[in-house]
């Protein structure tokens, strides 16, 4: 029963779900893998995985319906592939590595993604030049792996796309069907690995409610609040986030 989370527990799961949506819909999906380090506070992260893809695939559907037909077709044949192909090898490892291994895992891609948006390591790490279709497989499949373990693909994905140099409705539409289907191809290796507990369908409802309220802030707020001091709040709570899971993992 979900009863037994305290006050706390609820207040992190529905922070997690709204931050997500305030991300996804209102500042480009920027710290969307927010969620599963959260959630890991109080469960394991393949539940936490599991627990917040129904709210994920809400919200795909709000952004499909926003940037509908302008995606590209020719980055969408190279990325989708390679995205599976992480997502079956993300799989595998949910399957192969122990509970404390996958939430030092998930603290680390927490940790990593927050020092990214803080210092722009993807700038320093990949040269500025046009990549090719083998490089779009590789990135696209580091981001399904990623992504399969902590919902986190994102910035690897951008990697790739930020140097195609596609007009700012494509790239962003393209992205959109990226994860849409990458969010629907994990049902299946998620209830395959018994995920979708009883006790986790229930969580996944209730906070899916809230999936859409997420995405209505998100839309309100890029409006209303500055940017800059959004992302540095939001990443602060990922990088620590991420430090406590690594922490915990350690010495557990």
């Amino acid at each position: 029963m979900l009863l037994h989370y305290s006050v706390g527990a609820w207040s992190v799961a529905i922070a997690a779900v709204l931050l997500t949506g305030i991300s996804k819909s209102g500042f480009g999906g920027a710290l969307g893998g927010v969620a599963v380090p959260l959630l890991s506070l109080f469960m394991p992260p393949p539940l936490a995985a599991a627990a917040i893809l129904p709210s994920l695939c809400i919200m795909d559907a709000c952004g499909l319906r926003a940037y509908w037909g302008k995606w590209s077709w020719q980055e969408l044949r190279i990325i989708l592939p390679g995205g599976l192909v992480g997502i079956v090898i993300g799989s595998l490892v949910f399957r192969s590595l122990s509970t404390q291994a996958l939430i030092l895992i998930v603290g680390g891609i927490a940790l990593i993604c927050a020092l990214d948006h803080l210092f722009g390591l993807r700038k320093r790490w990949v040269a500025d030049t046009d990549p090719g279709p083998v490089a779009g497989f590789a990135w696209s499949a580091a981001a399904g792996l990623v992504g399969a373990l902590a919902h986190a693909g994102g910035p690897l994905l951008l990697i790739y796309l930020l140097r195609r140099r596609l007009s700012k409705e494509s790239f962003v539409a393209t992205s959109v069907v990226y994860f849409a289907a990458m969010n629907i191809a994990k049902i299946g290796p998620y209830f395959a690995l018994d995920l979708f507990t009883a006790q986790v369908l229930q969580l996944s409802a209730l906070l899916a409610v809230l999936a859409p309220i997420g995405v209505w802030l998100g839309y309100t707020a890029q409006r209303l609040l500055p940017e800059v001091p959004f992302f540095r709040a939001a990443t602060l709570l990922l990088g620590l986030t991420g430090i406590k899971l690594m922490v915990d993992a350690f010495f557990a």
